[in-house]
């Protein structure tokens, strides 16, 4: 089975770290690389073979644009947004409007990366 490539993108350091846990405690999944510079993230995810990236935390109008250039360039991209002032998180897809992941914690984020996954691969 192919591992489910993940790219991160989170401040602070700390944040970082407990989502970078998350992921590699995941059989299924492994981190593929870590940015922190938007411009960065978007070379990134240009360069490497990625499937999904956490974003982390971003302002309404960076999470939009951001999202917008990414899935623009690679439509099959899967994007995980998370506000950390207001606990919230959202998967974003090519063709879709972004779906808020309800009551975000580890168990439905990763339920939701892995779902969207599923729906790509068969």
């Amino acid at each position: 089975m192919q591992k489910i490539k993940v790219l991160l993108a989170s401040r602070p350091k700390m944040l970082s770290d407990v989502i970078r846990n998350m992921v590699e405690r995941q059989p299924d999944m492994e981190v593929a690389g870590e940015v922190l510079d938007p411009i960065e993230l978007l070379l990134a995810v240009r360069a490497m073979k990625v499937d999904v990236v956490i974003v982390t935390p971003l302002d309404s109008d960076g999470e939009s644009r951001i999202c917008r250039l990414m899935l623009a360039e690679h439509p099959q991209l899967k994007i995980v947004t998370m506000s950390a002032k207001d606990d919230m998180a959202f998967l974003h897809e090519s063709g879709a409007s972004k779906k808020r992941i309800d009551e975000p914690s580890e168990p439905s984020i990763l339920g939701a990366i892995r779902e969207s996954m599923r729906l790509i691969t068969g």
